[in-house]
Protein backbone atom coordinates (compact mmCIF):
# COMPACT_ATOMS: atom_id res chain seq x y z
CA UNK A 1 0.00 0.00 0.00
CA UNK A 2 1.44 3.66 -0.68
CA UNK A 3 2.24 5.40 1.69
CA UNK A 4 1.91 9.56 1.64
CA UNK A 5 2.85 12.79 3.36
CA UNK A 6 -0.07 14.67 4.03
CA UNK A 7 -0.77 18.19 5.31
CA UNK A 8 -4.30 17.72 7.33
CA UNK A 9 -6.39 20.46 8.29
CA UNK A 10 -7.45 19.70 12.30
CA UNK A 11 -11.47 20.07 12.34
CA UNK A 12 -12.24 19.57 16.14
CA UNK A 13 -9.99 18.90 19.34
CA UNK A 14 -11.98 17.14 21.93
CA UNK A 15 -10.98 16.78 25.42
CA UNK A 16 -12.19 13.52 26.61
CA UNK A 17 -10.70 13.35 29.92
CA UNK A 18 -7.09 15.12 31.49
CA UNK A 19 -4.94 13.16 29.60
CA UNK A 20 -7.03 12.14 26.50
CA UNK A 21 -7.98 14.01 23.48
CA UNK A 22 -9.33 13.11 20.05
CA UNK A 23 -8.68 15.04 17.11
CA UNK A 24 -10.23 14.76 14.03
CA UNK A 25 -8.46 16.26 11.11
CA UNK A 26 -9.56 16.39 7.16
CA UNK A 27 -8.07 16.32 3.93
CA UNK A 28 -8.90 18.66 1.05
CA UNK A 29 -8.03 16.06 -1.50
CA UNK A 30 -9.72 12.81 0.14
CA UNK A 31 -8.18 10.59 2.22
CA UNK A 32 -6.18 7.09 1.31
CA UNK A 33 -7.30 3.93 1.91
CA UNK A 34 -6.39 2.79 5.07
CA UNK A 35 -6.96 -0.03 6.55
CA UNK A 36 -7.88 -1.35 10.41
CA UNK A 37 -4.18 -1.44 12.50
CA UNK A 38 -2.69 1.02 10.36
CA UNK A 39 -1.03 4.01 12.02
CA UNK A 40 0.38 7.49 11.15
CA UNK A 41 3.40 9.43 12.03
CA UNK A 42 2.65 12.92 12.99
CA UNK A 43 4.73 16.06 12.57
CA UNK A 44 4.79 18.17 15.89
CA UNK A 45 4.81 22.01 15.00
CA UNK A 46 6.37 24.10 16.88
CA UNK A 47 7.72 22.04 19.70
CA UNK A 48 11.87 22.70 19.31
CA UNK A 49 12.56 19.23 21.67
CA UNK A 50 10.78 16.72 19.81
CA UNK A 51 12.89 16.33 16.44
CA UNK A 52 11.12 12.81 15.77
CA UNK A 53 7.48 11.92 14.49
CA UNK A 54 5.17 10.68 16.94
CA UNK A 55 3.02 7.42 15.49
CA UNK A 56 -0.72 7.20 16.35
CA UNK A 57 -2.61 4.44 15.94
CA UNK A 58 -5.93 5.09 13.66
CA UNK A 59 -8.54 5.75 15.57
CA UNK A 60 -11.39 5.75 12.95
CA UNK A 61 -11.98 6.82 9.07
CA UNK A 62 -15.11 8.51 8.00
CA UNK A 63 -15.18 8.64 4.36
CA UNK A 64 -18.42 9.99 3.66
CA UNK A 65 -17.50 13.26 5.92
CA UNK A 66 -13.54 12.89 5.07
CA UNK A 67 -12.69 12.93 8.35
CA UNK A 68 -9.59 11.25 9.82
CA UNK A 69 -9.73 10.54 13.90
CA UNK A 70 -6.56 10.06 15.79
CA UNK A 71 -6.78 9.35 20.01
CA UNK A 72 -3.99 11.68 21.65
CA UNK A 73 -2.78 10.44 25.37
CA UNK A 74 -0.60 12.97 26.38
CA UNK A 75 2.91 11.22 27.88
CA UNK A 76 5.10 14.14 26.97
CA UNK A 77 6.29 17.34 25.43
CA UNK A 78 5.13 16.50 22.00
CA UNK A 79 2.07 14.11 22.60
CA UNK A 80 1.13 17.89 25.14
CA UNK A 81 2.04 20.32 22.12
CA UNK A 82 -0.05 18.32 19.58
CA UNK A 83 -3.07 18.15 22.29
CA UNK A 84 -2.96 22.03 22.28
CA UNK A 85 -3.23 22.46 18.38
CA UNK A 86 -6.02 24.41 17.24
CA UNK A 87 -8.85 23.95 15.04
CA UNK A 88 -7.96 24.98 11.41
CA UNK A 89 -4.22 24.41 11.96
CA UNK A 90 -2.39 22.18 9.38
CA UNK A 91 -0.53 18.86 10.67
CA UNK A 92 1.79 17.18 8.43
CA UNK A 93 1.14 13.23 8.60
CA UNK A 94 3.25 10.12 6.70
CA UNK A 95 0.26 7.49 6.35
CA UNK A 96 -0.80 4.70 6.00
CA UNK A 97 2.04 2.89 8.04
CA UNK A 98 2.49 -1.19 9.30
CA UNK A 99 0.50 -3.52 8.39
CA UNK A 100 -3.67 -4.38 9.46
CA UNK A 101 -5.66 -6.59 11.54
CA UNK A 102 -6.54 -9.94 9.78
CA UNK A 103 -9.45 -10.06 8.56
CA UNK A 104 -12.48 -13.39 9.29
CA UNK A 105 -13.44 -15.36 6.47
CA UNK A 106 -17.03 -14.92 5.28
CA UNK A 107 -18.22 -17.39 8.20
CA UNK A 108 -20.47 -14.93 9.79
CA UNK A 109 -21.52 -16.45 13.11
CA UNK A 110 -17.81 -16.41 14.27
CA UNK A 111 -17.41 -14.77 17.73
CA UNK A 112 -15.11 -12.00 17.91
CA UNK A 113 -13.82 -10.49 20.76
CA UNK A 114 -11.59 -6.74 20.58
CA UNK A 115 -9.76 -6.37 23.79
CA UNK A 116 -8.41 -2.96 24.53
CA UNK A 117 -6.66 -1.19 27.44
CA UNK A 118 -5.82 2.53 27.85
CA UNK A 119 -5.46 4.34 24.84
CA UNK A 120 -4.94 1.31 23.21
CA UNK A 121 -9.11 0.66 22.24
CA UNK A 122 -7.69 3.59 19.68
CA UNK A 123 -7.02 0.65 16.57
CA UNK A 124 -10.23 -1.51 17.86
CA UNK A 125 -12.74 1.39 17.33
CA UNK A 126 -12.04 1.14 13.37
CA UNK A 127 -11.65 -2.25 13.08
CA UNK A 128 -15.23 -2.75 15.04
CA UNK A 129 -17.01 -0.44 12.53
CA UNK A 130 -15.39 -2.41 9.68
CA UNK A 131 -16.67 -5.72 11.28
CA UNK A 132 -20.05 -4.17 11.63
CA UNK A 133 -20.22 -3.33 8.28
CA UNK A 134 -19.40 -6.47 6.84
CA UNK A 135 -22.08 -8.38 8.86
CA UNK A 136 -20.09 -9.51 11.63
CA UNK A 137 -21.40 -9.25 15.62
CA UNK A 138 -18.20 -7.82 17.35
CA UNK A 139 -17.60 -8.30 20.89
CA UNK A 140 -15.85 -5.43 22.75
CA UNK A 141 -13.98 -5.85 26.52
CA UNK A 142 -12.61 -2.74 27.47
CA UNK A 143 -10.10 -2.17 30.70
CA UNK A 144 -9.25 1.07 32.35
CA UNK A 145 -7.71 2.85 35.43
CA UNK A 146 -11.31 4.02 36.62
CA UNK A 147 -14.04 5.47 35.01
CA UNK A 148 -12.83 8.55 34.60
CA UNK A 149 -10.15 6.95 32.12
CA UNK A 150 -12.97 5.32 29.93
CA UNK A 151 -13.06 6.73 26.69
CA UNK A 152 -15.29 6.13 23.37
CA UNK A 153 -17.23 3.80 25.22
CA UNK A 154 -20.50 4.98 22.98
CA UNK A 155 -18.70 4.73 19.66
CA UNK A 156 -18.31 1.40 20.78
CA UNK A 157 -21.84 0.77 21.36
CA UNK A 158 -22.27 1.20 17.96
CA UNK A 159 -21.12 -1.71 16.64
CA UNK A 160 -21.60 -3.87 19.33
CA UNK A 161 -21.95 -5.26 23.01
CA UNK A 162 -19.53 -3.82 25.24
CA UNK A 163 -18.04 -5.03 28.51
CA UNK A 164 -15.55 -2.77 30.93
CA UNK A 165 -13.57 -3.52 33.56
CA UNK A 166 -11.74 -0.86 36.10
CA UNK A 167 -8.98 -1.92 38.40
CA UNK A 168 -10.63 0.69 41.29
CA UNK A 169 -14.45 -0.99 40.27
CA UNK A 170 -15.64 2.59 39.77
CA UNK A 171 -17.61 0.99 36.21
CA UNK A 172 -17.89 -2.16 35.11
CA UNK A 173 -16.48 -5.55 36.92
CA UNK A 174 -13.10 -4.89 39.54
CA UNK A 175 -9.50 -5.98 37.88
CA UNK A 176 -8.21 -6.71 34.49
CA UNK A 177 -10.10 -7.54 31.38
CA UNK A 178 -8.56 -10.78 31.68
CA UNK A 179 -10.50 -11.28 34.92
CA UNK A 180 -13.96 -10.16 33.21
CA UNK A 181 -16.95 -13.10 33.40
CA UNK A 182 -17.72 -12.77 29.65
CA UNK A 183 -14.11 -14.85 29.21
CA UNK A 184 -15.90 -17.56 31.36
CA UNK A 185 -19.29 -17.33 29.50
CA UNK A 186 -18.58 -16.99 25.93
CA UNK A 187 -16.39 -19.36 23.92
CA UNK A 188 -14.96 -16.60 21.41
CA UNK A 189 -13.32 -17.55 17.76
CA UNK A 190 -11.05 -14.50 16.99
CA UNK A 191 -9.35 -12.21 19.82
CA UNK A 192 -7.79 -9.07 18.66
CA UNK A 193 -6.05 -6.58 21.22
CA UNK A 194 -4.38 -3.83 22.00
CA UNK A 195 -3.17 -1.87 24.95
CA UNK A 196 -0.24 -2.35 27.51
CA UNK A 197 1.96 -4.85 27.08
CA UNK A 198 1.88 -6.64 30.48
CA UNK A 199 -2.49 -6.96 29.21
CA UNK A 200 -1.38 -8.00 25.71
CA UNK A 201 0.67 -10.82 27.20
CA UNK A 202 -1.91 -12.08 29.62
CA UNK A 203 -4.65 -12.19 26.63
CA UNK A 204 -2.30 -13.82 24.89
CA UNK A 205 -2.08 -16.26 27.39
CA UNK A 206 -5.57 -16.85 27.27
CA UNK A 207 -6.43 -17.35 24.15
CA UNK A 208 -3.26 -19.84 23.79
CA UNK A 209 -4.10 -21.90 26.43
CA UNK A 210 -8.09 -22.03 24.97
CA UNK A 211 -6.95 -22.70 21.61
CA UNK A 212 -8.01 -19.14 20.14
CA UNK A 213 -6.92 -17.31 17.33
CA UNK A 214 -5.29 -14.17 18.46
CA UNK A 215 -3.88 -11.26 16.89
CA UNK A 216 -2.28 -8.17 19.05
CA UNK A 217 -1.05 -4.45 17.86
CA UNK A 218 2.42 -3.85 19.46
CA UNK A 219 2.99 0.09 20.94
CA UNK A 220 6.63 -0.26 20.70
CA UNK A 221 8.38 3.20 20.20
CA UNK A 222 8.75 4.22 16.92
CA UNK A 223 11.01 7.11 15.62
CA UNK A 224 10.37 6.58 11.78
CA UNK A 225 7.67 4.78 11.04
CA UNK A 226 9.61 2.96 8.01
CA UNK A 227 12.01 0.52 9.05
CA UNK A 228 15.42 2.78 9.55
CA UNK A 229 15.78 3.93 13.18
CA UNK A 230 15.59 0.53 14.72
CA UNK A 231 14.13 1.26 17.59
CA UNK A 232 10.66 -0.82 17.37
CA UNK A 233 12.63 -4.09 17.10
CA UNK A 234 11.13 -6.81 18.76
CA UNK A 235 11.83 -10.78 19.01
CA UNK A 236 10.04 -13.50 16.77
CA UNK A 237 9.79 -16.69 15.69
CA UNK A 238 11.28 -15.30 12.48
CA UNK A 239 14.20 -13.16 14.43
CA UNK A 240 14.18 -9.50 15.09
CA UNK A 241 11.92 -7.59 12.91
CA UNK A 242 10.75 -4.18 12.74
CA UNK A 243 7.04 -3.43 14.50
CA UNK A 244 6.52 -0.20 12.49
CA UNK A 245 7.23 -2.11 8.84
CA UNK A 246 6.18 -5.89 9.86
CA UNK A 247 3.54 -4.88 12.27
CA UNK A 248 2.24 -3.59 14.22
CA UNK A 249 -0.01 -6.12 14.17
CA UNK A 250 1.03 -9.73 14.79
CA UNK A 251 -0.45 -13.26 15.85
CA UNK A 252 0.41 -14.10 19.01
CA UNK A 253 2.17 -17.79 17.80
CA UNK A 254 4.98 -15.30 16.43
CA UNK A 255 5.92 -13.54 19.45
CA UNK A 256 8.62 -14.79 21.21
CA UNK A 257 6.61 -13.49 24.64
Amino acid sequence: MKKLILDLILKKNIRLNEQVYLLIFSSEKGLPEILPGQFAQVKINDSPATFLRRPFSVNFVDYENNELWLLIQVVGAGTLKLSETSPGASVNMILPLGNSFSFPDEKKDEKILLIGGGSGIAPLLFFGSWLFDAGFSPEFLIGARSSIHLVEVDEFKKYGNVYITTEDGTEGEKGFVTDHSILKKRNYDRIYSCGPTPMMKAVGAYAENNNIFCEVSLENTMGCGIGACLCCVTDTTQGRVCVCTEGTVFNIEKLKW
